[in-house]
């Protein structure tokens, strides 16, 4: 691997880094850039892992589930096991910021700057359905990913919305036991892997996305509840976006204090935050725990969500629909029974949510369905939240058969003649879709956007 870097850039290196340690980085700028995956256990178990892949596994040192895959390992986005949600393909060392951010059972946390879903998805995988998942991104076409990435991974208390970081936090104060800002930066840790952070990169833009960073982790501050966690991250080297934006937030908003990172990978910066480089075996990554002190001002002003049943009027006769097709697919009620609609969509919302108008929300809880006149066709999203137990019919596909990739290239595959209805489809026990059974042929409901294989 060979590519043109700026002199600046490296002169700010140089200065960065002690001689031995700059000669190290240098030299592994020529070779293969670090490549990981992190297991998904909402969905499979991380004991499993190694059965998942055709190479071996080596743990990474960021992250529970994490591991090092090899270089040459190509297109695991078109495996079964990749449709099914059962891993998610992530720079290892950017797993490191939801480590320190440690959420746990219960917690409502905000991921404010959420595209394409790595860090909110491994937030999800700790909440394990429990508490509530809140990922923000605010350019508009970074929101598909995001939404997609989710829904893959099987997270049903989550919130995704598309608002600038200030209204969703002046909305939202006081609300969040934890919040992220993994921020948009010059990028300078994606340079071995990443040709367009090279040639964008300039002092200019380091300023710029500084002053930039600085405005969303002081919105970002409001939406912390007094005796919260506020974790600043990037996957940038430089100073002035690392400790830089975080020496002017502390001496603007002094409720926050620096806590110790509590974690073994990378090494120390401002004492109690890290740094990750290539050297410590990741691609780069800045992290850094802060803790808004108990009684400060600022406790929750955010208006609880004021919970109306959404079948009345109009929309009376869908009562029975969405509840018969919900009692259809799954034995029980695994996303309780909260109903609302957007449009046509019938969504079950999860608990603590708070006021959802005017945040530009695009999605809230589990999409059931879509109304269809007379009739709710069932949502690709609703069976992939579900676990093998809870659904009410299962077609159980090898994940390397030929039959698995027949049903996600979206081809009718057959089924017992005594099944009827909706029927989930799993590979390898892991929930990838669902059809319907029809006379022995189960008719394709998988998305025609995810059919890659």
């Amino acid at each position: 691997m060979n590519f043109y870097l700026p002199q600046i850039f490296l002169q700010r290196m140089r200065q960065l880094l002690q001689d031995d340690e700059y000669k190290a980085y240098l030299s592994l700028l020529t070779r293969p850039y670090f490549k990981g995956v992190r297991i998904n256990t909402l969905k499979y178990s991380a004991d499993k892992a190694r059965a998942l892949f055709d190479f071996a596994l080596q743990p990474s040192p960021f992250c529970r589930n994490g591991y090092y895959i090899p270089y040459q390992a190509q297109a695991l986005g078109k495996t079964a096991m990749h449709h099914a949600g059962a891993f998610y393909v992530q720079e290892p060392s950017a797993t490191s910021a939801v480590t320190v951010l440690a959420p746990e059972k219960g917690d409502k946390v905000l991921d404010l700057c959420a595209a394409p879903g790595g860090k909110s998805t491994q937030i999800g995988a700790q909440l394990a359905g429990s508490g509530l998942l809140w990922s923000n991104e605010v350019v508009k076409n970074r929101t598909g990913a995001l939404l997609s990435n989710i829904e893959r991974m099987g997270i049903r208390n989550a919130v995704v919305s598309c608002c600038h970081p200030q209204q969703l936090c002046d909305s939202l104060a006081g609300f969040f036991d934890k919040v992220l800002v993994d921020a948009p930066c010059s990028g300078e840790g994606m340079f071995r892997k990443d040709e367009q952070a090279r040639l964008q990169w300039s002092e200019t833009y380091v300023r710029a996305c500084a002053e930039r960073q600085l405005s969303i982790l002081q919105s970002a501050a409001k939406a912390v509840k007094a005796g919260g966690v506020l974790v600043y991250s990037t996957c940038t080297f430089s100073a002035e976006e690392n400790e830089g934006v975080l020496e002017k937030f502390l001496q603007r908003e002094n409720t926050f204090v620096l806590e110790d990172a509590n974690v073994p990978f990378g090494r120390p910066a401002m004492e109690k935050a890290r740094r990750i480089f290539p050297m410590d075996g990741g691609e780069g990554h800045f992290v850094a725990r802060l803790r808004k002190q108990p009684g400060s001002e600022g406790g929750c002003a955010a208006t609880p969500c004021l919970y109306s049943d959404p079948f009345t009027g109009k929309n009376k006769p869908l009562r029975s629909l969405a509840e018969e097709l919900y009692d259809s697919i799954f034995q029980y009620r695994i996303f309780g029974s909260r109903f609302a609609m957007e449009g046509d969509r019938i969504l079950l919302l999860p608990k603590d949510l708070p006021q959802l108008h005017g945040l530009h929300v695009l999605r809230a809880g589990v999409l059931l369905g879509q109304v269809r006149k007379n009739r709710i066709e069932p949502a690709h999203g609703a069976f992939m939240a579900a676990t093998p137990g809870a659904v009410a019919l299962e077609i159980p596909l090898c994940a390397k058969s030929d039959m698995a990739a027949r049903f996600l290239r979206g081809e009718e595959i057959p089924c017992e003649k005594g099944q009827k209805g909706y029927a989930a489809v799993s590979v390898d026990g892991v929930i990838t879709g669902f059809g319907k059974c029809v006379n022995g042929i189960l008719k394709n409901k998988y998305p025609k956007g995810l059919r890659n294989i």
